[in-house]
């Protein structure tokens, strides 16, 4: 196993954390740029990118603060782009959908399958908030369900097929499996897929070793071992505990300020570039290195920075 070759995915601002939760969570594009470059200069082959509203910190779809991001980060970095099309709370689907259409990156996020995706138990934990809009955000997750269909997952997927963007499919439980087997069974996505597996989101399963292990052989059941490669996510405090369990698996990781931000227990990371710096070395106590770019590009099969379109 020494010397292996490790994916590393920073997701760098994602939609689930609120501005008044870390000063340090990128709000701007010249903040997610940066975050970015550095992320990938500390060892992140593929960075993972929301995009929000640079006057108040909300997500949004907005195409071009999306190309400022990544014609920005391009031009500092040949890192793999992986643009989310999770949007937030309210979007619609072809809103959710543009970033694959404009831009047609190398690849996506695909969540499979609709859930209770929920943040309001925070709510209590925040005595200070920098904008109006978070607590009445963060308090309607309570009655919010992120719908992920058949229908929609039929429609994102042919998007994804005409823009040759490899989807990476986000897997927050076991019947989310059961979406992927059927939508490939269909064939409207072939094989070998990249499955993000979620553990830690309330409305998800929770961030054990047990889950882990259960999505992971629930995959090998469903799809055939031979069909997929996958990377893993501990959400908040659980980030490197499960990130260091899917490396002694043999999977992937994906680290960053989207998912946690502490660097240790009542330490908020000031970057992602240290979350990605601490991840890789606990890999390298494995015997593991981070995969470059390039190295991540052949392992997903992806098409290569030279066609997308920005």
């Amino acid at each position: 196993m020494s010397g292996q070759k490790v994916i590393v995915t920073a997701a760098l601002t994602g939609s689930a954390h609120f501005p008044s939760m870390s000063p340090y969570l990128p709000l701007t594009p010249d903040q997610i740029i940066e975050e970015g470059i550095r992320a990938a200069d500390a060892g992140a082959a593929i960075l993972h990118i929301h995009v929000r509203n640079p006057e108040n910190g909300m997500p949004t779809p907005d195409v071009e603060i999306f190309r400022e991001v990544l014609t920005g980060i391009k031009a500092g970095s040949d890192a793999v782009i992986c643009l989310s099309t999770g949007g937030g709370m309210g979007m619609s689907t072809e809103q959710r959908a543009s970033p694959v259409t404009t831009f047609r990156p190398e690849i996506a996020s695909l969540n499979f399958g609709s859930m209770n995706f929920s943040v309001f138990h925070v709510a209590e934990k925040i005595r200070d908030w920098k904008y109006p809009w978070e607590k009445l955000g963060m308090l309607a997750s309570e009655d919010y369900i992120f719908p992920n269909t058949y229908k929609t997952l039929r429609e994102f997927l042919s998007l994804f097929a005409a823009s040759d963007t490899k989807p990476e499919v986000e897997i927050y439980d076991l019947g989310m499996v059961n979406n992927l087997a059927f939508m490939m069974g269909r064939g409207h996505l072939k094989p070998p897929v990249h499955i993000q597996f979620v553990t830690g989101t309330l409305g998800g399963v929770p961030s054990t070793v047990n889950s882990l292990v259960t999505l992971v052989n629930a995959a090998k059941d469903a799809l055939g071992a031979g069909n997929f490669t996958w990377s893993a996510i501990g959400a908040g405090r659980f980030q490197m505990p499960i990130c260091s369990v899917a490396l002694a698996m043999g999977g992937h990781v994906r680290v960053g300020l989207e998912d946690n931000l502490y660097l240790s227990k009542g330490v908020l990371a000031k970057s992602n570039a240290e979350l990605v710096e601490k991840i890789v070395r606990i890999m390298r106590e494995l015997g593991l290195e981070p995969a470059s770019p390039d190295e991540a590009r052949a392992i997903l099969g992806l098409k290569g920075l030279g066609k997308v379109s920005y």
